[in-house]
């Protein structure tokens, strides 16, 4: 799906966006170039290091999630990774540890896991996972 915006400097920018429909069943590794949405269902692992993954109201994840941005209004079951922001919406559903330098975790949402939040400076990838320096930990 392709979708049209303004940059803000009167020019218009044509994104690429995927999506995965609610009654699509993916197992295995799921890698992209651009952003996603899921509807569907994924067990295994995702991997869009640049781009943004939503997992819609219909989406429900069993996997391993790397993204630049993560947005959950469905359900996950696994770890969550992201380099800017993990953000679980009304009624989303993430079972799972979290390494994020930002977390918006609305009223009326469940999560059960950890959080790690390393400090945007102090970012790294290392294989699967963002590390920090100091590996601040928060349970919750």
């Amino acid at each position: 799906m392709n979708e049209e915006r303004s940059n803000g400097k009167g020019i218009v920018v044509n994104e690429e966006r995927a999506s995965i429909g609610k009654s699509i069943v993916i197992n295995g590794e799921l890698s992209g170039g651009e952003d996603l949405t899921i509807e569907g269902t994924v067990e295994g692992k995702i991997e869009l290091h640049d781009h943004v993954l939503t997992v819609g109201v219909n989406g429900r994840i069993k996997a391993e999630v790397a993204a630049k941005s993560i947005v959950v209004f469905g359900q996950v079951v696994g770890n969550l990774t992201a380099t800017e922001k993990v953000d679980i919406k009304e009624k989303g559903s993430v079972e799972g540890d979290i390494v994020a330098p930002r977390l918006a975790i609305a009223d009326g949402s469940h999560f059960r896991g950890s959080v790690e939040m390393p400090r945007r400076e102090e970012e790294a990838w290392t294989g699967d996972r963002v590390s920090s320096r100091n590996n601040d930990l928060v349970r919750v």
